[in-house]
């Protein structure tokens, strides 16, 4: 009996295959085929459903990949777009010739020595060339039939062989591989393995420093002051002593009168504060403004003087010196110190003063920096990673774990009697504050760091003034090293105490860092294409650092997408921070470079707003500036400091992003592909860079 025609219908329309097992020779070829369509039509139409739902997925499908299309095009439309913005970029850098090596030094301060400057950058040019040199060869030796899996075993074989089978180019090339395995990949593996070693000490460094964070959330462990001061009390019982606010500036007219608003809308008894602008500005108008704004302020009732040196010497620290020698000075007990771009909450002192009270011992009290233009572009996301983990990882567990850390010049609070014992400010250094710092710690002075109280302020947005700071930023402490050692070696500090700051705070974290971050992944790495019997394994390349960068973004859970922009960004970083740390170590013409960063006087009509909101309180010192004039101020002078801005070329960076991506290209000879990987992104990463088409794009 043939099969039965609903089964075969049904099995049919569900899209089954029907496999029919003939067990009755006898039935014929229409039994087997099964059903016609003219079948389906005259038993209830089940071949009509079938259609309508084969039209229904037709149209569906075609939408679909309308859809898919229409989105590619849209992809593809804005990587081109996208591609054509990034070459006529680079075609106006070319264009303008403004290059690294140009003299432009926006802050009046202290000129590079050229020739210092060049050194470096002839080195690099050289490993460059020498690169190139290799690869050709190399190449030319891949189709001579070298396989770069085993070359020892050729250089046997030819080393082994008669006369007349080496032609004149494998004889040089067995030369070559004879040189590298005997003389240059021993020196090299040591100075790799050196390296790592430093890596890891490094690596297990930042892991103990997190696990401190995590216990300090796990535990809620909070420095938590012996009083409270409670303005609206009126009984005088509150702790309100005399505190000198000083605000030191130099031709900063885009951010002046954000920080004098802030500071004269801090809550606390006019008779008990003293605001001082300390403006060290050359430029006449720029000192004009300032004087105007600070005599405004005055009218309004604040408590506010300005001072202005006629010999500018000794840099910010020389323009703190010189404020502390005033003769009221005396009649004050603290000082609190903020750049001209930071802008105190009105409660500032308030959440930090109590700290001091019946904590004899206490001599700094420091906030954390938040950041106005965190997110304005790749470049101020990427340092808000970097400062975030410095602020609630270093910054908190040094000071809860061991009292002790490096003033970060801002946002804090100085008990004066601690700055008198430590010597006061000295101009020995670009780092005048972490200079104060270590001189007050081996004095015995403890800190407190209030990570919950924070302080807003500006990042630099373009390279060259974010490049500049951290210049001055890693060359400082090599010089501090250099001249407090002996110190701290006599000091009557404990042994472990001693050995945290040399070792640890030091050595470890500000020569360490840099030396190992450059060499290892910018020279040495690349060297190993070139030389293949000198090896870097993988998890040196890609995992361990792929696990710090982790680490590091783990305070500001908002940056995770930006990972690998990280990871590649700091290593492009690691040439300024190296070429700084070696300035400063041997005391070149570079270390003693003071340029003050730039600022683009980040402020919205909310945040001006919000003071004057704050600010009515007239016995501390409040007022109502114009909020139209303000802005209208702040926005053309915005606009005339953007003309004069350009953007550069920066030449070691380029450099290094040839000899990158010339090792990346050696290293598909030989079939690496995470060293591949790792050396064509970095190499990238430096290119962009090099074209400054990472920060502010101002033409």
């Amino acid at each position: 009996m043939a099969p039965s025609f609903d089964w075969w219908a049904k099995e049919s329309h569900r899209g089954t295959p029907v496999v029919i097992k003939m067990e009755n020779p006898n039935w014929s070829i229409a039994e087997l085929e099964g059903p016609s369509d003219d079948d389906f039509l005259l038993a209830g139409s089940p071949n009509t459903n079938r259609d309508k739902g084969r039209g229904k997925n037709a149209r569906q499908l075609t939408w679909v990949l309308l859809l898919k299309a229409h989105k590619a095009a849209g992809c593809l439309t804005s990587i081109a777009s996208a591609m054509f913005g990034l070459a006529a970029a680079v075609r106006r850098r070319v264009a303008s010739g403004r290059t690294d090596t140009d003299n432009d030094n926006g802050g009046g301060m202290e000129q590079e020595n050229p020739t210092v400057k060049s050194r470096f950058y002839s080195c690099i040019k050289v490993f460059l060339w020498l690169s190139v040199v290799l690869l050709v060869f190399e190449v030319a030796a891949y189709f001579k039939g070298w396989h770069f899996g085993a070359p020892h075993l050729q250089l046997q074989y030819l080393l082994t062989a008669p006369y007349g089978v080496k032609d004149i180019f494998n004889s040089l090339y067995s030369r070559w591989v004879l040189i590298r395995v005997e003389y240059l990949a021993p020196p090299l593996q040591f100075l790799a393995n050196a390296c790592i070693v430093l890596f890891l000490i490094q690596s297990v460094d930042r892991l103990v420093l997190c696990l401190g964070c995590f216990w300090i959330r796990f535990k809620k462990i909070k420095p938590v002051p012996k009083g409270t001061v409670d303005l609206e009390s009126g009984d005088g019982n509150g702790y309100f002593p005399r505190v000198l606010v000083q605000i030191p500036m130099c031709n900063e007219k885009e951010v002046y009168q954000q920080s004098i608003a802030a500071c004269c809308n801090l809550d606390w008894p006019k008779s008990s504060i003293l605001i001082q602008v300390l403006d060290d500005s050359d430029d006449p108008v720029t000192q004009l403004m300032i004087k105007e704004e600070v005599t405004k302020w005055q009218q309004e009732g604040a408590h506010i003087v300005y001072r202005h040196r006629v010999i500018r010497d000794g840099y910010k620290a020389g323009n703190l010196k010189s404020a502390m020698n005033c003769s009221y000075v005396k009649d004050y007990e603290f000082v609190s110190i903020f750049d001209a771009d930071f802008q105190p909450t009105p409660d500032f002192l308030k959440r930090t003063v109590p700290h001091f009270k019946d904590n004899e011992e206490l001599g700094l009290v420091q906030a954390r920096w938040s950041f106005v233009n965190k997110d304005e572009n790749l470049l101020t996301r990427l340092q808000n990673i970097n400062l975030s983990f410095h602020f609630e990882v270093e910054q908190q567990v040094n000071g809860v774990f061991i009292n002790f850390f490096g003033f970060n010049g801002t946002a804090g609070v100085w008990r004066i009697k601690a700055l008198e014992d430590s010597g006061g400010w000295l101009e020995r250094t670009t780092v005048e504050d972490m200079d104060i710092a270590v001189r007050a710690h081996l004095q015995g002075w403890k800190f407190i760091f209030l990570n919950d109280v924070e302080c807003q302020c500006e990042l630099p947005e373009s390279y060259e003034a974010y490049r500049k700071q951290q210049h001055r930023w890693h060359s400082g402490p090599m010089q501090l090293f250099r001249l407090c050692l002996p110190d701290v070696i006599r000091s009557k500090i404990s042994i472990w105490k001693k050995a945290n700051l040399i070792f640890l705070f030091f050595l470890l974290r500000k020569l360490i860092l840099p030396f190992y971050s450059f060499t290892l992944f910018c020279i040495i790495l690349p060297m190993t294409m070139f030389i293949p019997e000198a090896e870097l394994p993988s998890w040196v390349v890609c995992y361990i650092p792929a696990t710090m960068s982790f680490l590091n973004i783990l305070p500001s859970p908002k940056s995770f997408p930006f990972i690998v922009p990280y990871l590649l960004f700091e290593n492009t970083m690691s040439v300024t921070k190296f070429n700084a740390m070696i300035s400063g170590l041997f005391q070149l013409g570079s270390a003693y470079e003071w340029v003050v960063t730039k600022k683009s006087g980040r402020s919205s009509e909310g945040d001006l707003v919000s003071l004057v909101a704050k600010g009515p309180k007239h016995q501390r010192g409040g007022s109502e500036p114009n909020i139209g004039e303000m802005e209208e101020t702040l926005l053309q002078e915005q606009k005339a400091s953007r003309k004069k801005k350009h953007n550069r070329i920066y030449t070691k960076e380029l450099a290094l992003a040839f000899l990158l991506l010339t090792a990346s290209a050696r290293s598909l000879l030989s079939a690496q592909g995470i060293h591949f990987y790792f050396l064509l992104f970095q190499g990238i990463s430096f290119l962009l860079v090099g074209l400054d088409l990472i920060g502010e794009q101002v033409g």
